[in-house]
């Protein structure tokens, strides 16, 4: 992953400038001026689109563009006293920016739209005994652009990082197994997810191969290496936007009361039964997009189809310290937006 680039400055402009021009509109409001550019902030962005979303506010999110200028502003609702923003320009997009809003400032904002290396992209993947279902480890994997070999760890995985754009044929090859070749595109800026099942050379079979191009807001909100991790250690449940649409539910807290059985709704609440460490029956934390929700329920701050991914934690001890607060002692819901 690209090392991510982020400007943030709080400020409360002066008469003569520029963003205190825009803001003339917005009278006792806050304001907000952002300007987006390319990874090195000197090269515009017109017409990036700017995502907005308030925090503790029952508001819908805001998207809108930036003008020719790379410059986006709106006038503050009253009520909103945060936000987290971000940009996305083609197929580039920016870390999230975390904000306060004062009554009657203006807060600047510096957004740097992250592309990666230019034309490359990466693929990682894991192996498997299509037999036994097992990871199969020291697995040589490569590509024709790339001189190197790497092969698979203890769990059977692998990264072939810095490709460039478009497709490869992928070779997989482990001594007793079918050898397996698979064309495989790469995307710009993004991750091709694999999973691979090698076939013994005695068996009767075909190889199966199945591929995912990761959502760039799941990959650079760090979701994946959550998920890693939380399923390796049993640490808490990861649902994608691909298996969310395969089921109807109407709401966020009701697909996820649906789907997990310790997990109850009480209102717009959502209570977990299970408890930890004693504590049961008690509010579960609700974060969309990193960011915490107080006082009002999931479904009141996300529509189930605006959401990329889910992290459900039952429990204080399996939440990540980003979401790691006393408060949130039987566990938390946290959403991803698309």
């Amino acid at each position: 992953m690209v090392t991510a680039v982020l400007m943030v400055v709080f400020s409360t402009t002066g008469a003569g400038s520029v963003a205190a021009r825009q803001a003339d509109g917005c009278g006792d409001r806050a304001s907000l001026s952002v300007f987006v550019s390319d990874e090195s902030g000197t090269v515009r962005a017109p017409g990036a689109t700017v995502v907005l979303r308030w925090t503790a506010a029952e508001r819908a999110p805001v998207r809108g563009a930036a003008g020719p200028d790379g410059r986006f502003h709106l006038c503050v609702p009253e009520d909103a006293r945060g936000a987290t923003l971000w940009a996305e320009f083609g197929d580039g997009s920016s870390e999230q920016a975390v904000i306060a809003f004062e009554p009657g400032a203006t807060t600047e904002v510096g957004l740097r739209i992250l592309t990666g290396p230019a034309g490359t992209g990466r693929i990682i993947g894991r192996v498997n005994d299509l037999v036994t279902e097992g990871p199969l480890t020291a697995v040589a994997v490569s590509v024709p652009e790339r001189t190197a070999t790497v092969r698979t760890n203890g769990r059977g995985r692998f990264v072939l990082s810095g490709l460039p754009v478009g497709a490869h044929e992928l070779k997989v090859r482990r001594p007793g197994y079918a050898p397996l070749r698979h064309r495989v595109t790469v995307h710009r800026g993004l991750t091709t997810e694999m999973e691979v099942g090698l076939v013994p050379a005695s068996a009767e079979m075909e190889p199966l191969v199945a591929t995912a191009t990761r959502p760039r807001r799941l990959e650079i909100t760090g979701f994946y290496e959550r998920k890693l991790w939380g399923e390796l250690l049993g640490a808490g449940t990861f649902l994608t936007a691909d298996y969310i649409e395969r089921w109807r539910a109407g709401s966020v807290g009701r697909f996820i009361s649906d789907h997990i059985p310790e997990i109850r709704r009480s209102g717009v609440t959502l209570v977990n039964t299970a408890g930890h460490m004693g504590w049961k029956g008690c509010p579960m934390a609700i974060y969309v997009d990193g960011i915490p929700v107080r006082g009002y329920g999931i479904g009141g701050a996300v529509l189930l189809n605006e959401v990329a991914g889910l992290e459900i934690y039952k429990g204080l001890e399996g939440l990540p310290a980003g979401f790691r607060d006393e408060r949130n002692r039987c566990g938390a819901v946290v959403a991803w937006t698309r």
